[in-house]
């Protein structure tokens, strides 16, 4: 499966994220791995296999990770403006570095006994 000349191809190692910001009408296909995608204020999210199409529809904030390596192609449409991708932060993201922080135990306070 092959992008269009206006697409933008993205490559994501295994559990790596990216947030798209108000992409709306953008179209994602997959041409290998799997997505989870999730968009800003929508309750379902979205499961897209090699092969897929899938139009974002929502402006907002769009997450899409990756569940293996996988590659997908983003399509504006004819009249928008190009996509820019966020830099990455050495192959990690935010995403992760706050879940990690989170999960981290908090240091323990030492309590005097009487």
């Amino acid at each position: 499966m092959a992008c269009y000349e206006t697409g933008t191809v993205v490559r994501l190692g295994s559990r790596e994220a990216i947030t798209l910001a108000d992409i709306r009408g953008a179209t994602l296909r997959v041409t290998r791995g799997t997505l989870w995608v999730t968009q800003d204020r929508d309750l379902q999210d979205i499961v897209l296999r090699v092969g897929d199409n899938w139009a974002v529809e929502r402006d907002g904030d769009t997450v899409i990770e990756a569940q293996g390596s996988a590659t997908f192609c983003i399509v504006a449409p004819y009249d928008a403006a190009p996509i820019r991708l966020p830099a990455r932060t050495g192959g990690r993201s935010r995403f992760f570095d706050a879940v990690a922080a989170w999960l981290r135990a908090p240091q323990r306070q030492r309590v005097p006994y009487f």
